[in-house]
């Protein structure tokens, strides 16, 4: 099952025995949704990084809906801005995206809908997991990769970038095992350009919220 990784993303961030999102993740989860899109149209050589400016390259589609959207949006903005700038047109419309790639997911068999009343009033909708399998095969890619000296392929590189961003690992592993990989991570996490760029974008949400949260 090709799964995109907005997709692998939002399997990783769901409780997987209330089908909801984990509030936790909430702050930051439009940017790393976003993160996903670009690293996926980088991929797919629809867009081209360097360590100051992000370009399209292609306009033509991919075939995929979800990434088809992303690439418009992108291509609407002039080229050569900070990869920054193309996070924040993105995460804009993260609540559709997010909602787009679970509906998918659901279509695929993966996941199924549960709406629900909070207090009788308030309408809420799970996504419960049907078949593990998808999850299980993100997280086994996950540990070889983290576990194994052997150069990763392009879409692992991408996924440890992304995980690493959003801090999932301690979900995942001991402390002593988050501890034994973190050199691992660090290097992996050097080749990719767009993760280092929304692990900047969720820092700095996260001191936003510190600030906040201290009265400052």
């Amino acid at each position: 099952m090709n799964l995109t990784f907005l997709e692998e993303l939002l399997l990783l961030c769901l409780d997987d025995e209330t089908g909801l999102l984990r509030p936790a993740f909430a702050p930051w989860l439009d940017t790393a949704g976003a993160g996903a899109l670009l690293m996926d149209l980088a991929l797919k050589d629809r867009v081209d990084t360097d360590p100051k400016r992000l370009d399209v390259v292609d306009k033509t589609p991919t075939g995929e809906p979800l990434l088809d959207e992303a690439l418009a949006l992108v291509a609407e903005m002039p080229n050569g801005q900070p990869i920054d700038a193309y996070l924040a047109q993105l995460s804009r419309h993260g609540e559709h995206f997010r909602t787009e790639a679970l509906d998918r997911l659901v279509e695929r068999g993966v996941l199924k809908v549960k709406d629900d009343r909070f207090l009788w009033v308030f309408k809420t909708r799970a996504y419960p997991v049907v078949d593990g399998r998808a999850e299980r095969e993100v997280k086994r890619r996950l540990f070889a990769i983290l576990f194994d000296d052997e150069i990763p392929d392009p879409r692992d590189v991408v996924l440890i970038s992304l995980v690493s961003a959003c801090n999932l690992l301690p979900m995942m592993l001991s402390a002593d095992e988050c501890e034994h990989v973190r050199d691992r991570v660090e290097t992996i996490r050097k080749m990719d350009l767009i993760g280092q760029s929304v692990g900047r974008a969720i820092r700095d949400i996260e001191w936003s919220i510190a600030l906040t949260q201290t009265g400052f």
